[in-house]
This record gives structure tokens, sequence and C-alpha cells, in this order.
């Protein structure tokens, strides 16, 4: 699997990762298929946002309603990993879903992807364009 994402979106994680520490940073991710053309950042609500994240539920809400409007869709989340690792976690493992999203993981400047199988993670090639 293949998705492509503009350059200035992957600029923007790896800012949002690095402004969060030493939490983690979320967000959103839209898109048409195959491609994500802007990331949303989210509140990260979780208990212990070191150690996980928790989209804020007004943001995913508000992410559908515009997605709908601009004829994109919310094709998966982000969130970084303040360790160090672009693997997905335990956790993270834990709370995925086979649903074709993206899963991409930012830690220190490496950016990853991932979407979930039935065999667990597997990884997603991102091609960084220009302009999407």
């Amino acid at each position: 699997m293949k998705f492509a994402i503009a350059s200035d979106v992957v600029e923007t994680l790896r800012g949002q990762a690095r402004a969060a520490l030493p939490a983690e940073a979320c967000g959103l991710l839209l898109g048409i298929t195959g491609r994500v053309t802007r990331a949303v950042p989210a509140r990260n609500i979780a208990v212990s946002p070191e150690r996980g994240f928790e989209i804020d539920p007004a943001t995913l809400l508000r992410a559908h309603r515009d997605a709908r409007g601009s004829g994109e869709a919310v094709v998966g989340h982000y969130h970084s990993h303040p360790n160090g690792s672009s693997a997905p976690s335990r956790t993270d493992a834990a709370r995925a879903i086979e649903d074709g999203q993206l899963w991409v993981i930012v830690a220190d400047d490496t950016v990853a992807a991932w979407t979930m199988t039935a065999t667990g993670f597997a990884p997603v090639e991102i091609v960084a364009e220009s302009a999407c």
C-alpha cells in the first residue's frame, strides 16, 4: 500500500510532535483515496498524554463535518511517540481496528505510516509530494 502526503503536511506533523514534547501530539488526516492533503491537529485528552493519545471528540466531529463539505474524507490519524520509535506500540495495536485508515506515527523527525490488517500492523509507503 502507498499513500501520497503533501510535503507541507509532513513538516506540520514533525513540528507538532516537537511542540507537544514531552506529550504525544495527535490529530486527523484528511484527503482522498491514496492521498493525504491536510492535517487537523487535535487536543490530546488522554489521562497520561506522555504515554498515549486520545483525540478530542469535538475535533473528530468537526473534521468529519468539514471533510464532507470539501469532498475530502478522514483517511486516518497521526500521533507522536516521544520515546523515539516510529513503530506502533502495544497500546496502538490494542486500540487499532482493521478499517483501512492510516496510522501515521512521528518519532524524532521520522514519519512512518501503518494500516491495521487481520494479522497486525502493515507498513504503508509514504510518497511526499510538493502539492497534493
